[in-house]
């Protein structure tokens, strides 16, 4: 039986780092950070995380928890121009690359986190 994207990239211990990894990144970014007000972070990271490993095949706690992504709609209420979508690949580039993953699996999910930034693009 093989593996799905979530076990080949080390489930959910990697997705928290890369999570983790990221929001670093957005706490020091000056247009992100605006953002998410700081007692937000947590929840947005959990939110994040919990999208991540859902859509690569882990557990559906996101789906459970509040329903179809709706990723358009639930990203609808923020501004997402060219710099914001740069701003948001800039720190999760970093975050992606500290993982040490294969060409295999960094250009998948690289492909679709590109993919995924431009589709939210509302401006």
């Amino acid at each position: 039986m093989s593996e799905n994207f979530y076990e080949r990239f080390g489930g959910a211990v990697a997705f928290e780092k890369l999570v983790d990894e990221f929001y670093e990144n957005v706490k020091v970014n000056d247009i992100l950070k605006p953002m998410y007000p700081d007692e937000d972070f947590v929840a947005a990271a959990r939110r994040l995380r919990m999208f991540l490993e859902q859509y690569w095949g882990g557990p559906h706690a996101y789906s459970d928890e509040r329903g179809h992504p709706r990723l358009r709609m639930r990203h609808a209420p923020y501004s997402i121009g060219i710099a914001e979508r740069d701003a948001w690949l800039a720190c999760m580039k970093p975050a992606v690359e500290q993982m040490g993953l294969s060409e295999e699996l960094y250009g998948e999910l690289w492909g679709y986190l590109e993919g995924a930034a431009n589709f939210l693009m509302n401006q």
